[in-house]
């Protein structure tokens, strides 16, 4: 599993961040670290477009951890 933590940054940095995850990784599922709701929404955006499963797993305040598994 790849891990891509994009806490403290602003968009459009964390989309890109898993953009690159996602393109160097095709096959495999990305853990995002993201610590606020814009960038959850925005890398949930993102992985919809590409087809992947979003589980969302809540941590401490805004940190949550969003992870994508390709579709098949």
């Amino acid at each position: 599993m790849i891990e891509v933590d994009v806490k403290g940054l602003s968009c459009p940095i964390p989309v890109v961040k898993t953009k690159q995850a996602m393109e160097n990784n095709p096959k495999k599922t990305i853990t995002v670290v993201v610590d606020s709701n814009v960038a959850k929404e925005n890398v949930s955006r993102l992985a919809e477009s590409k087809n992947y499963s979003i589980k969302v797993e809540q941590a401490a305040n805004e940190e949550c951890k969003l992870v994508l598994t390709p579709s098949a």
